[in-house]
């Protein structure tokens, strides 16, 4: 019998030291923890039945394997699992958005925008998986690379509030040359409302007016995108 099998079901404190997530980590280096092991670090504890590793392995597996399915559960979804308590959901949850806000990070740090595809790496990391819809402002200088993007509403599965006058006066504050815009359909079909198409064309006739570039509107889901710049609308 090997060590994974003689260790499921027992605290990790009593598994053998090369089998501890934060030993194995000291000694073997973070590349070496699966992600199971990983989870399990900010958990710390499981079940009676269950170590922390084998909670999160079978986590994971309720959810593809799949960190970013396993970012989709909210603190509520993770507490129906035996051993997971609301300081566990939390930790989980944060780490997952630490590592999110670090890929977009990276992503937008001055990042030159050349294409939807551009835009959709970003905010389909930020928006796709959520619950509720969001809206976001992208604003640009004169040479399309990001000076900052914000939040301008957010609201229920259906959809959100969103007012031309905040989207403008947000974008003249900081000067931008050109904006971009981005909201989400939790629902995964990402073909524009009528409502988007008809807040397209009114922001794009504001922008006209205030000589700012109106450069795109995209709507998002996890693996997919609709860019009104792409459809010739804009």
């Amino acid at each position: 019998m090997n060590n994974k099998n003689k260790n499921t079901g027992k605290s990790i404190k009593n598994w053998a030291a090369d089998d501890r997530p934060r030993e194995k980590l000291l000694t073997k280096g973070i590349e070496s923890l699966s992600n199971a092991e990983l989870t399990a670090i900010l958990i710390g504890s499981g079940n009676r039945n269950e170590s922390a590793v084998g909670l999160m392995k079978r986590i994971l597996a309720d959810n593809k394997n799949n960190l970013n399915e396993l970012a989709k559960l909210s603190i509520n979804d993770l507490q129906k699992y035996k051993g997971i308590g609301e300081a566990k959901a939390i930790s989980i949850v944060a780490a997952l958005e630490l590592g999110k806000r670090r890929n977009i990070s990276e992503i937008t740090e001055r990042k030159q925008i050349k294409s939807s595809k551009d835009i959709f790496k970003i905010f389909g990391q930020k928006l796709g998986d959520l619950p509720y819809e969001e809206f976001w402002l992208l604003m640009l200088n004169r040479a399309n690379k990001i000076i900052e993007m914000k939040r301008i509403s957010s609201g229920g599965v259906s959809g959100t509030v969103t007012d031309i006058k905040i989207i403008l006066k947000t974008a003249l504050e900081k000067t931008a040359s050109g904006i971009i815009v981005c909201h989400n359909h939790p629902s995964g079909n990402v073909k524009p409302s009528n409502a988007d198409i008809n807040l397209t064309k009114k922001l794009k006739s504001a922008c006209e007016f205030l000589d700012i570039s109106f450069l795109d509107h995209l709507i998002v889901s996890y693996k997919k995108y609709y860019s009104f710049a792409d459809e010739e609308i804009i």
